[in-house]
């Protein structure tokens, strides 16, 4: 196991050394100390590796996370996950903004909640958190999203063929985002992801509703100007 204090070393130094891992590498565990909020903390990690960060971390972290499993003991600030490929980020406490933005793959789990525009413009990440904020999922095109309290306004605005599942109530929902029914397709889609999630044996698929595109602008037509 290797560990890395930033409050002796420099952030770069530990970024450097995480970029320099083979796939093959051997040093597969690594903890990273006193955090102390600072950005961009495992970016571009592209090897199959664990990384627990003990404490709070600012923005960025885990952005284009490639492999990896990144788990941070805190909360953590603007973008977390941003551009994931791969791999799987966890957060133990809360998230800021922009929570799993553009995300094009792996798992993003918040045990806490996400603030405003969580998961937008995601491209086939998935995302578990509690409550999240406005504008969450907008132009979001692929993957799934699933939220275990309550969803803030304009709900998926402007939403492509993402999943939206959420387990509270809805302020409102954006352009072209509806209430769908549930097949059984999505239902042992969400079951799969409540488990990946370590939430599979306290949560039921019944306490949760799915949300999707009305598929109303994928072309322009004139009895929908209203909604662009």
């Amino acid at each position: 196991m290797s560990t890395f204090d930033l409050a002796e070393a420099p952030l770069r130094e530990l970024n450097a050394a995480l970029h320099s891992l083979s796939p093959s590498t051997n040093e597969t565990h690594w903890v990273v100390t006193n955090p102390g909020g600072k950005h961009a903390i495992a970016c571009g990690v592209d090897a199959p590796v664990t990384i627990d960060i003990e404490g709070h971390v600012g923005y960025y972290c885990g952005g284009m996370n490639k492999e990896a499993t990144i788990v941070v003991s805190g909360n953590a600030g603007v973008g977390v996950a941003k551009n994931m490929m791969s791999g799987e980020v966890r957060v133990k406490g809360g998230a800021s903004q922009a929570a799993g933005a553009t995300g094009r793959g792996g798992l993003l789990v918040i045990d806490g909640n996400a603030a405003a525009r969580c998961g937008i413009s995601m491209k086939g990440i998935d995302i578990v958190e509690g409550s999240i904020g406005p504008m969450s999922a907008f132009m979001a095109q692929a993957g799934n999203l699933v939220g275990l309290g309550d969803a803030g306004d304009a709900l998926g605005d402007s939403i492509c063929e993402a999943r939206l599942f959420v387990r509270g109530s809805v302020a409102s929902l954006g352009a072209d985002c509806i209430d769908k029914a549930m097949s059984a397709g999505d239902k042992s889609i969400l079951k799969s992801l409540l488990n990946r999630a370590d939430l599979s044996d306290s949560l039921s698929t019944d306490e949760i509703k799915l949300f999707g595109s009305a598929r109303r602008l994928y072309y322009f037509h004139v009895d929908n100007v209203d909604a662009y």
